[in-house]
């Protein structure tokens, strides 16, 4: 069986990275996996599946256009080399959709949602076009209760047998392997509080809020932030304007992401909402006390677990920090309750899930 996973690029996100994780878990099943990239831009997580031999990256492009309608030729020509065809995000899900509606003999193809949800859901003439390209698919793989259940709202009810719910799944031998860095190697003294967050600057993340609670706590309370995106300069803006600039690191994209977890004393994940979050997941995998905001795609997966705050209340983030801190008992009956709930979303697992959808579908 071969199958082409199809997806806008491999810059930072969840998405991409769980291309580059699953690709190395197929090949180990013995499956033939290509990937084709809508913009082949040349990032960590590209160079990462480069060095899986057993996996052919194709590209449409550099620094290509993604939402450039024409691509769903580029695609559609890929198709009858493949079993199965498999898309990720927005706007790739159009145009395998639409590649797929030109092709005289139809394909078997399958979409993951990733995202609870987006704005073109709010958009009339969006919502007709979802449903056009979204019923081309003969699966739709919702990854979280919310991203569920809020696109089955979005659809329809003619759509709910395309859905099967596979859950993300993270690598948690790797986090389990990775050594923590003194803190002296990034910097820090022995005497600092290292709280971090791992996410993309976007509109769906809320790392102001985050910075707001640093900005209420002791000065030996420093913020790690790994990632890139558009909204980076207005959180270095933010911080300059509390004057903790010395106190809040931006870290950019990392390839050591487990280290910096398993380095640092409280992992948090501040958001407006998630699909199900990768970030999250290695979070609680770290054998740190994991912290979230209460909003869909995080809820489920963090109660009973970590520790959720309300959305933007940065007050509350605070207190529930200090209270960590201040309470030893506290901070390891967190972290031992987010080890084990992280079991049950090992990559092996969601990867068997998979390979098992494919096979009903071949």
């Amino acid at each position: 069986m071969k199958v082409l996973q199809v997806i806008n690029s491999l810059r930072s996100g969840g998405a991409e990275k769980l291309i580059v994780d699953t690709c190395a878990k197929f090949s180990e099943k013995g499956l033939k996996v290509d990937v084709l990239l809508l913009d082949g831009v040349e990032t960590g997580f590209l160079k990462k599946l480069k060095a899986n031999k057993n996996v052919n990256i194709l590209y449409l492009g550099k620094e290509n256009n993604i939402y450039n309608p024409f691509l769903i030729f580029k695609i559609k020509s890929f198709f009858k080399n493949y079993d199965i065809i498999h898309a990720h995000l927005f706007p790739t899900l159009y145009w395998v959709g639409f590649a797929n509606l030109l092709n005289l003999k139809k394909h078997n193809i399958v979409l993951t949602e990733h995202n609870t949800t987006n704005r073109r859901r709010k958009l009339f003439l969006f919502k007709a076009l979802d449903k056009i390209a979204y019923n081309q698919f003969n699966k739709i793989i919702t990854i979280s209760d919310a991203v569920d259940d809020n696109l089955k709202n979005h659809l329809g009810e003619k759509f709910k047998p395309k859905f099967i719910k596979i859950y993300n799944g993270i690598n948690l031998e790797a986090i389990n392997l990775a050594k923590p860095y003194k803190k002296e190697d990034l910097h820090f003294s022995d005497a600092d509080k290292l709280i971090i967050q791992v996410s993309s600057f976007t509109p769906q993340k809320d790392q102001k809020t985050l910075i707001k609670a640093i900005s209420k706590l002791p000065n030996n309370f420093k913020l790690i932030l790994v990632g890139k995106g558009p909204l980076e300069a207005s959180c270095k803006q933010l911080a300059n304007e509390l004057g903790i600039t010395d106190r809040v690191h931006f870290y950019g994209v990392r390839n050591d992401v487990p280290q910096l977890l398993k380095t640092a004393d409280v992992v948090v994940l501040s958001s407006f909402y998630e699909g199900l979050s990768l970030s999250s997941i290695e979070g609680m995998a770290s054998g740190k006390p994991f912290i979230a905001s209460d909003v869909p795609g995080l809820t489920e997966v963090v109660e009973n677990a970590g520790v959720l705050f309300e959305k933007e209340d940065d007050n509350q983030l605070k207190k529930i920090i200090i209270e960590l801190f201040d309470n030893n008992s506290y901070y390891n009956d967190i972290t031992k309750a987010c080890l084990k709930k992280s079991q049950l979303f090992d990559i092996n697992i969601m990867v068997d899930n998979y390979h098992n959808l494919y096979k009903t579908l071949h």
